[in-house]
This record gives C-alpha cells, sequence and structure tokens, in this order.
C-alpha cells in the first residue's frame, strides 16, 4: 500500500511522536525505511538490510573503523548533531538572551516527550549530563545515619561504587557489595543474592537495570516488590537500558532512575535524565545546593550553574528519530546482531564462552565472552589493530572477556568480519 509522507507524520503524530528538527534527508531516510517495513513484525524487519541501509545512513559513522563499543558512546544520528551545533551558534551570538531567554525554556518540551516516553509526570523528570551524575545526586542526596548499610552488586558501575566509598570514608556508612554468577541461573537467583544480605540497617539498594560488564537484565521490578515492604530505598542506574527497548516507569514500579541518553538514545554526548517519584523529590537533596522553596520541584536537580543548553534540547530530535524507527524494531535489531556473532562463535568453537544470557527478555545488544586459552587484553588489542575493530576488554575479578556492542547502524559485514577474525585468533593464535 502505498505512504506518503504526509500520511506516516500523521501516523506517528497521533502515536505522539514530535518531530522538531528533522533534516529533510534524515526525514527522508525514516520515512523510505518505514515504508519499507510496511506491516512487517518487528522480528522480520530485524533482518531487512533494506531497512537498516536506511536508518544507518542517517549516521556520518567512521567506516574505517569497526565500532563495537556503542554501549560506551553512540554516534548520534547526523540531524540531530546538527541541531545541537546550531543553538550553539545561536547561542554565540548573544548568550544571555539566546540561551538563557529562548533555549533554555525549550527544554520543557524536552521533558515533556521524555517524561511521556518513560511513563511519569513532567514534574518526574530532571534533565541531566549522564547517568553518573543521576545516580550521584541519589548516592549523595539520601539522608543515612553512621552504620546505615547500602547494598549493591560488585558488578555495578564503578563510578557508583566509588561514590559510595566516598561516603562510606567520610559518613561511616556501611557499603556492602554481593557478587552474582555470572550469567545467573535466575532472577530469582539474583533476588535471593539481595535478600539474604539484607540486615535491619539496611537503607538504600542500587541495582543496574543492565550491567555495563556483560549486558546481563536484572529484575528491577521483582527487586523493587522485595525492598518496599522493608522500607528500603531503591536507586536504579539505567545507563545502558533506556533507549534499547521500550519501557515505562509503571512495568518497573521504580521510584528513583537515572540514565545516559547518549548511548541508546542517540542524542549528542552530555545529556541524560533523573527520574524521581513525586512523593520521594523531598527526601532526596540535590547535588549543588537549591532554594527551600524548591524542596518539591524536580527542577532543583538541574541546578548546576552555566551550562550549555544546546545538547540538552538536541535530545527532542534524538528521542523523536528513536520513535520513528520504533523501539520494538529496534531491539529486535539489536539481538539479531547479538545473536548473530555470539551463536555463530559458539557453534564452531568450543573454547568460546558467552556470558551473557542470550534469551530475549535477558540482554539486550551488550554481549560478553571469552575465549579459552586467549587473554582478553591481548585479544582485543590485537582485533583493533589488525582489524580496526572497537571492543572493550574487561577484567573482573570473577570473571573477564571481551564486550561486543554493535548499534543500529552496524551491519551483518561488520559483525561477520568480527567473528572470522574471531575464530582466525582461535585457529591461528595472535601473535603474528
Amino acid at each position: 500500500m502505498h505512504t506518503s509522507r504526509r500520511t506516516f507524520v500523521r501516523g506517528l503524530a497521533a502515536a505522539g511522536v514530535a518531530f522538531p528538527a528533522f533534516r529533510e534527508d534524515a526525514f527522508a531516510h525514516l520515512f523510505r525505511a518505514n515504508t519499507i517495513a510496511g506491516e512487517k513484525s518487528a522480528a522480520a524487519v530485524a533482518e531487512d538490510e533494506l531497512y537498516w541501509s536506511e536508518i544507518a545512513r542517517a549516521f556520518d559513522a567512521d567506516r574505517t573503523m569497526i565500532n563495537l563499543n556503542n554501549g560506551g558512546i553512540s554516534p548520534t544520528p547526523s540531524h540531530v548533531l546538527e541541531q545541537m551545533i546550531r543553538d550553539l551558534k545561536f547561542t554565540n551570538e548573544l548568550p544571555v538572551e539566546h540561551m538563557w531567554r529562548i533555549l533554555q525554556p525549550r527544554m520543557e518540551s524536552t521533558r515533556r516527550e521524555l517524561a511521556k516516553e518513560f511513563g511519569c509526570s513532567p514534574d518526574e523528570m530532571a534533565i541531566v549530563r549522564n547517568a553518573s551524575e543521576a545516580l550521584e545526586i541519589m548516592i549523595y542526596g539520601i539522608d543515612l545515619q553512621r552504620g546505615d548499610e547500602v547494598l549493591v552488586t560488585n558488578q555495578n558501575y564503578g563510578r557508583m561504587i566509588t561514590t559510595w566509598q566516598q561516603r562510606e570514608r567520610r559518613e561511616g556508612i556501611v557499603l556492602k557489595q554481593i557478587s552474582f554468577k555470572v550469567p545467573p541461573p535466575s532472577d530469582q537467583y539474583i533476588v535471593d543474592q539481595f535478600r539474604a544480605a539484607i540486615t535491619p540497617r539496611t537503607k538504600v539498594i542500587e541495582i543496574t537495570h543492565i550491567t555495563n560488564l556483560t549486558g546481563q537484565v536484572l529484575p528491577v521490578r521483582e527487586i523493587m516488590r522485595m525492598a518496599k515492604p522493608l522500607g528500603i530505598e531503591v536507586f536504579v542506574d539505567g545507563a545502558h537500558a533506556f533507549g534499547q527497548w521500550p519501557m515505562k516507569r509503571d512495568e518497573l514500579e521504580v521510584d528513583f532512575y537515572g540514565t545516559s541518553l547518549h548511548k541508546w538514545l542517540h542524542a549528542p554526548i552530555g545529556a541524560g535524565f533523573l527520574y524521581v517519584r513525586q512523593s520521594k523529590i523531598p527526601k532526596l537533596w540535590p547535588l549543588m545546593a537549591a532554594a527551600e522553596s524548591q524542596a518539591s520541584d524536580i527542577r532543583k536537580y538541574e541546578e548546576i550553574g552555566t551550562h550549555p543548553q544546546a545538547n540538552f534540547n538536541a535530545v527532542s530530535a534524538a528521542l523523536a528519530f528513536s520513535q520513528g524507527m520504533g523501539l520494538d524494531r529496534k531491539i529486535a535489531r539489536l539481538r539479531y546482531l547479538r545473536d548473530r556473532w555470539a551463536k555463530r562463535l559458539m557453534s564452531e568453537s568450543d573454547r568460546v564462552k558467552v556470558l551473557t544470557q542470550l534469551g530475549p527478555d535477558r540482554s539486550g545488544a551488550i554481549g560478553f565472552f571469552n575465549v579459552d586459552g586467549l587473554d582478553p587484553a591481548k585479544l582485543g588489542g590485537w582485533l583493533l589493530e589488525k582489524y580496526r575493530i572497537v571492543n572493550t576488554p574487561i577484567i573482573h575479578p570473577e570473571f573477564q572477556g571481551i564486550r561486543i556492542t554493535p548499534s543500529v547502524y552496524t551491519t551483518p559485514a561488520e559483525i561477520d568480519t568480527f567473528a572470522d577474525a574471531v575464530l582466525k585468533a582461535i585457529k591461528s593464535g595472535i601473535a603474528s
């Protein structure tokens, strides 16, 4: 069935998708991609290279290298970057007027659209610079007494563990790090590991929605249901989760959630959000001081002094692009690319172990593997030097391997080049 661009826009608008600053050719790529997809299921679109080639053209990715570390920072679509640059130039013409009086109020549109996507009120959505800032607001903002206990896992993001350790040194709180098997045998096993570590002094649990190490999705809702009746606050680090697949606040039942938007939402570098349930805002102090009159205002977490507004406002364009693509299609594609290399390596060599669960609800784009007999740091360096494949070797006290994270612009040919290289290393070694 023929679909006009006008019909396409109307359909997306009816679904709540806004298009704040689509450059004409960026819009054209998305329109053509959705025309190709038609009524096909997300699983079918995941393998449709015509569709994904159109999506890839919206990115000015460096194809002289194969970027398989999109979990660190992802490129942003070209039109999103151009909106940010345009606003930076506009700011520079007369900053006190253009940035403070014109651009800064427009951030309310970004707040509204992000809140709608996450399923919360705009008055519960703070725009921050990254997940670390969101989590540090939580960690430093909660009142704790000497001897109060905080539970994390030893797979939490290192900066967050360091932040808790600083409070431990300064204030005498007690940080307890629990361990869990990689991969874990079940969601209940994870919940039980936390439950076993809880004491009457436990006040906070901080968990990752999806670990930055192996890409394991943790059972956030089940941990919330375990902790809430005990009066324990749960802080969720969603740095690697939001933007990969559709999710809503009420499905997770969270009270606190922080994420970066320059990973899977493809927003410009330096954008994230902090969600705090309305009833919890008064008890969570801001990282930088705010007036007493702001005690119940989510915007108190944005009091960081003078800062560029352009990258925050460009989040709206990144969100619109992601919504236009469809998060159900997006996660189906990311899991298709993950399975393409992971299942091939496991089927062709018994020396390969994938330490990420590959089930549809257990992980997303991130996959983590090791090869018996090959040092992951040396293998990772060899892949970069010989094949120009960007990867992430990880050495944890309890496991080691290489993290692989493709994105929506990654091609199957790039995935196959990576798999071919690993199999060559297994067969011939990496000495030469």
